[in-house]
């Protein structure tokens, strides 16, 4: 319908508002958003899971032993003296060790008997050596003296002063190469001993093995 031409011009406006309306109504009305939107699309997945963490750190290995310092060899020392039971003996070189052990017997078991504990590792005091045997004081430290001491026992005093330390790990048999190396010292040094030598037993020659002795020697110097 044209509502222009069948209308008079008063009533245009009216018409022409009626018309708009009327069009208004007759266009087709937009389409209604859908009741319900599709769904927002999912999140994306989750980024991986971090990479295990890497295996813990090995622990540290333990440390290594300390290394075990050399043996003294001519060390300057002062030996003080010590109240000793003392045997007096003499021996061959062939039988020196044997005769030697007999000694520390003798005075270990006096000790034992009277209840008398050694103060001290025991030593050998050299007092004249020749190539076929020597004389020996064999000694042991006490803090008591003993009773009934036998006719080669006595109590004494062990030597004293100024000394050089030596080391002998080994046999006894094989102390003849460590004095040797002492004699070798003494020259290169030009060092003057006294006619003595002095071992001390740092193991006990009655309980160990002779092959596994350790002898600290002494050598007291003028």
């Amino acid at each position: 319908m044209n509502c222009r031409r069948l209308l008079p011009t008063a009533v245009i406006p009216i018409v022409i508002s009626l018309c708009v309306v009327n069009a208004l109504a007759q266009s087709p009305a937009a389409p209604a958003s859908p009741a319900n939107p599709p769904p927002a699309p999912a999140s994306p997945p989750a980024a991986p899971a971090s990479p295990p963490a890497a295996a813990d750190t090995p622990a540290t290995p333990p440390a290594a032993p300390p290394v075990q310092a050399a043996d003294p060899f001519g060390e300057q020392i002062m030996l003080e003296p010590k109240a000793v039971v003392v045997a007096k003996g003499t021996a061959n070189w062939d039988s020196a060790f044997d005769t030697l052990i007999d000694s520390f017997k003798s005075l270990s078991a006096l000790l034992d008997k009277q209840g008398i504990k050694p103060a001290g590792n025991v030593m050998v005091v050299y007092t004249a050596t020749d190539d076929t045997g020597f004389t020996y004081l064999a000694e042991i430290p006490v803090e008591q003296e003993p009773k009934n001491l036998t006719k080669e026992m006595s109590m004494g005093k062990s030597p004293d002063g100024k000394a050089l330390k030596f080391v002998h790990r080994g046999s006894y048999d094989n102390m003849d190469n460590t004095y040797e190396a002492i004699t070798n010292h003494l020259d290169d040094k030009k060092l003057e001993a006294k006619d003595t030598f002095i071992e001390e037993y740092i193991t006990d020659p009655l309980k160990t093995a002779e092959d596994k002795l350790i002898i600290n020697v002494y050598v007291p110097l003028k």
